[in-house]
């Protein structure tokens, strides 16, 4: 055997010896003609609901065909940031068939998130008993900064029937993150009806809106629970300081106060603080900004043990799905970041994983697409 020949063998097995994840990843879209998707829920039978922020919620077939929008949605103002915006399943929905949904809801002085929960009806052509169950106070005239993320919270790894939902601060009240009597740029926690749970960490606090679990965000517009119960959230930094946090009760994360971006065109926010005291630091943070949209952690196996445990998040400014590799357990910090789906040049404005341990994605465009990620 020459050596050229040897060498030829040695490299070959190498390459074979290379793990699944090392293989270019491929997609499939699913469905398109979407109106700047939103939110991705999964429906039984292979169904899937998705937001569109025009303001209309419609059902796509297993198969890609997409239906005509639901009938039985409260007013939307769509507009700038707003519209219709996340959706989730309740834990129970194959039994009891109900939803909820957060938008941006109008009234007096003009527009705030708001979330509500409905029934789908059975042949899927409408929502019934739509309840809105939250409405963020004070309303005020601006088309930014809603938040608007949902989850089911966990106790013992099980949903024991409590809502988390994301507030953002409405870009000119900034400051308004940073008290307790309103509820821009906060995180609150309802009941499914809307009921404030007795144990929320401002509820015997005065002047303190009762909803409020957290406060000093900016926009957040990722949520997600854990593997281990751990409620994570990411927001929008300004120029510069997205983050990533880690939410506990009654803690403050700082915006306007301290943050690692700056204003847009350049110069420090207030006293271009990034920590101080009684402030919470981010897990991680990225400058520039990535803009972040949609959050979820891979618990299949489906593409291999790596990703098992890593977190996803969608890049809106640069257009690519963000594989977070963490240390474990969770909680501790981001170990590599790896760009997927950049050739598709769209913004990804959600991520989930399905039921089949597949991920999915949703592109933010005019005319934009439902994607399955496929496994190596």
């Amino acid at each position: 055997m020459t050596k050229w020949i040897k060498n030829l063998l040695l490299t070959t097995l190498a390459c074979s010896a290379l793990p699944a994840l090392a293989q270019p990843l491929q997609h499939q879209v699913v469905s398109t003609g979407l109106a700047h998707p939103w939110a991705l829920a999964f429906l039984p039978e292979g169904r899937f609901l998705v937001t569109e922020r025009p303001g209309r919620l419609r059902v796509i077939e297993a198969d890609g065909r997409l239906n005509p929008a639901l009938a039985g949605l409260p007013e939307v103002a769509a507009g700038g940031q707003g519209g219709l915006l996340d959706v989730l399943l309740d834990a129970d929905f194959a039994r009891n068939r109900t939803l909820f949904f957060c938008f941006s809801e109008p009234g007096a002085g003009g527009n705030s998130t708001a979330l509500a929960r409905a029934q789908l009806s059975s042949d899927r052509s409408r929502l019934e008993a739509v309840q809105v169950i939250f409405s963020a106070r004070p309303k005020l005239a601006s088309s930014a900064h809603f938040g608007c993320r949902i989850v089911e919270s966990q106790t013992a790894g099980q949903p024991d029937g409590l809502l988390f939902m994301t507030l953002g601060e409405r870009y000119t009240r900034k400051d308004d993150a940073q008290t307790l009597g309103n509820h821009h740029g906060k995180l609150i926690r309802v009941a499914k009806d809307g009921r404030v749970p007795p144990d929320n960490p401002f509820v015997s606090t005065a002047g303190a809106l009762p909803e409020i679990w957290s406060y000093g965000h900016r926009n957040p517009q990722g949520l997600a629970v854990a593997p281990d119960g751990a409620l994570w959230a990411h927001e929008h930094g300004p120029q510069g300081g997205d983050e990533i946090n880690l939410i506990a009760p009654g803690r403050n994360y700082g915006w306007p106060v301290i943050t690692y971006g700056e204003n847009y065109g350049g110069g420090a926010i207030g006293a271009g603080l990034s920590a101080q005291a009684g402030m919470n630091q981010p897990l991680h943070y990225w400058v520039p900004s990535i803009a972040p949209s949609g959050m979820a952690f891979v618990t299949s196996s489906r593409y291999g043990s790596q990703w098992v445990g890593n977190l996803l998040v969608g890049s809106l400014k640069f257009g690519y799905l963000n594989r977070i590799e963490l240390t474990k357990p969770f909680g501790g910090r981001v170990l590599r970041e790896h760009k997927l789906l950049a050739g598709l040049g769209q913004r990804i404005r959600d991520v989930r994983q399905g039921p089949d341990g597949l991920i999915y994605v949703l592109t933010d465009q005019a005319q934009g697409s439902l994607i399955r990620l496929l496994p190596p």
